[in-house]
């Protein structure tokens, strides 16, 4: 691909593969005159398998989204539902803003709600393309600027068709769609490496540490088989352990400091979103961490989660810090082991909140200093190789992002 010159009263990408350069610039349209809605319904009722769209998977079987149960066994009547053919997109007119669009592709003889707006692109348009075409930032802020309503806002298909949609000839487009399909095979195949590295680890936890019922865990490095067995104790008797407060919001001087505040859902940041003043510090609870410290969130969704703390800064009183005698990096793996076991164990049906007392009393098995310190080492390298792993996935769809403003020319800079 190679630079295009910008040229305001022309629309033309800013990256153009080569063999298109010479071609006439992108047409302009409506999404109205290059769509079609469908609307077949299941007059007869047949028990064609029901599907939704989300905002993830876009089709996918209800039952799989409503956690085995659908319209049937509802006793809706699905008489009224529209039968999908192949190639047809559909998408929830009032989540369209979040992404609740899908394609069927190959799906055939299913049927969706009738609140959802079905139509199918004409011969101008390649399907993959126009996938691609909605992901776009403008399609985005266009069905922002279109929808229209009281408490919920809607997108129906008379202001959809109003958006407008660039694109060049049929082949350019099935060039565009193939180079960014290639990218999101990458990224797919990246992804899935991740998550065989989390389960190798997640494996590896469970061999290295004592299972339920065990003093000892059943693998351990050679030059400790046949030693003695890891020692029961508390992790308040083990770790300094301590929790921190909230300055008084109604405080303006003890906010918009240098002092990162660090809460429950930040465990594991490496920057805040909100900063005290030395003076909230000194005059409330706020309690400070240091780099390296093991924090635990008590309260709300993020209760069990444990992370290492990669900032000085202070924390609330919905995090516990703990600080090992020995060894941070051991506790803080053990730890992340037994994080189910925790929420499973203290936490009502697995949510609700935790307590400083609670995480305090759990009983570890410790071995050595210088088995924790193996142990830790052995997974802090392979935390290093996931977190690489992490890093590649973030610079593709970086790359990708890039990509997608340089495929699809900005219809604003032309139009606004």
């Amino acid at each position: 691909m190679r630079m295009s010159k910008k040229n305001k009263t022309a629309l033309i990408p800013k990256l153009r593969f080569p063999v298109y350069t010479s071609l006439e610039n992108w047409k302009i349209e409506k999404l109205g005159n290059v769509t079609y809605t469908v609307s077949k319904k299941n007059t007869n009722r047949v028990m064609y398998p029901i599907y939704s769209i989300n905002n993830k998977e876009g089709f996918l079987p209800q039952a799989d989204q409503f956690e085995g149960v659908d319209s049937n066994s509802r006793g809706y009547d699905i008489s009224l539902y529209k039968i999908i053919g192949k190639k047809t997109f559909a998408y929830n007119p009032a989540r369209i803003n979040v992404g609740s669009i899908g394609y069927s592709g190959d799906l055939y003889d299913i049927i969706i709600s009738s609140l959802y707006v079905c139509f199918k692109t004409n011969d101008e348009i390649e399907d993959k393309f126009f996938q691609y075409f909605i992901t776009t930032s403008y399609f985005n802020k266009q069905v922002n600027n279109n929808t229209e309503g009281g408490i919920r806002n809607y997108l129906f298909y008379e202001n959809f068709s109003r958006i407008l949609i660039a694109f060049p000839d049929i082949n350019e487009q099935q060039k565009i769609a193939d180079c960014l399909s290639s990218l999101d095979d990458l990224i797919t195949a990246e992804n899935k490496k991740l998550e065989a590295l989390k389960a190798h680890k997640k494996g590896l936890l469970q061999k290295l540490f004592p299972a339920e019922g065990e003093t000892v865990p059943e693998w351990r490095f050679s030059e400790f088989n046949n030693t003695y067995s890891w020692k029961l104790n508390t992790i308040r008797n083990s770790c300094e352990t301590f929790s921190g407060g909230t300055p008084d919001t109604s405080k303006g001087e003890y906010y918009n400091g240098n002092i990162p505040f660090i809460r429950s859902g930040e465990i594991d940041n490496t920057k805040t979103e909100l900063f005290i003043s030395i003076e909230g510090l000194n005059n409330s609870s706020a309690k400070m961490v240091k780099s390296g410290d093991v924090l635990v969130a008590m309260y709300g969704a993020n209760s069990g989660d444990v992370a290492i703390s990669k900032i000085n800064g202070a924390i609330n009183q919905a995090i516990l810090c703990l600080r090992h005698e020995t060894n941070n990096l051991f506790i803080y793996q053990y730890l992340n082991h037994k994080k189910n076991w925790i929420i499973t164990s203290f936490l009502q049906g697995g949510q609700g909140n935790l307590s400083g007392e609670i995480i305090k009393s759990i009983k570890l098995f410790f071995p050595s200093s210088k088995e924790q310190q193996l142990i830790a080492n052995f997974f802090s390298s392979l935390d290093e190789v996931i977190s690489l792993q992490i890093m590649k996935i973030k610079s593709l769809k970086t790359h990708k992002k890039g990509l997608m403003q340089g495929l699809f020319p900005s219809i604003n800079e032309v139009y606004e």
